[in-house]
């Protein structure tokens, strides 16, 4: 039996992403992985409610969730997270693939709050829940240690 992974929609190459760009994330084992039905696709931002295309949203100070126009939307982001930890537990998954820098995402870096395109060590609303509760998350900027990981995992 192989481990499921909650994978970000926009890695699988669906429109979710706010600004409607379709960026899949190609490797020949997420191809193999995907036949094997181990993902459970999720992009928290819809989930909770947010159209495609949405305004471009950072995280501010508090946790605070704003969109380049002002607007909160932290009600929305809270929820898919929400959303991303009764899917882990549902399908008894313990990692993750999300799209890095997201305000939902980010599992390393996200983005400053002030809408420059600078960069910040932290954690995207979504990951912060599930990395509290346990499940391990990557992005594809460290894709490689989740498959080191599940290979371990399988020969154990």
């Amino acid at each position: 039996m192989f481990d499921k992974i909650l994978i970000s929609r926009c890695f699988l190459g669906e429109n979710v992403r706010y600004n409607s760009e379709i960026m899949p994330l190609k490797h020949q084992l997420l191809t193999l992985w995907q036949r094997q039905n181990r993902f459970v696709a999720i992009c928290p931002e819809v989930f909770g409610g947010l159209p495609v295309p949405r305004e471009a949203a950072e995280q501010q100070l508090h946790n605070k969730i704003i969109t380049i126009s002002g607007k909160d939307v932290s009600v929305q982001f809270n929820l898919g997270a929400k959303q991303a930890l009764t899917l882990c537990r549902q399908h008894n998954i313990r990692f993750a693939l999300l799209k890095e820098s997201s305000p939902s995402c980010g599992s390393t870096l996200i983005y400053d709050g002030s809408f420059t395109n600078k960069k910040i060590v932290g954690q995207g609303v979504t990951t912060k829940l599930l990395t509290q509760e346990g499940i391990s998350v990557f992005s594809e900027n460290n894709f490689e240690e989740l498959v080191n990981l599940l290979d371990k995992n399988n020969k154990d």
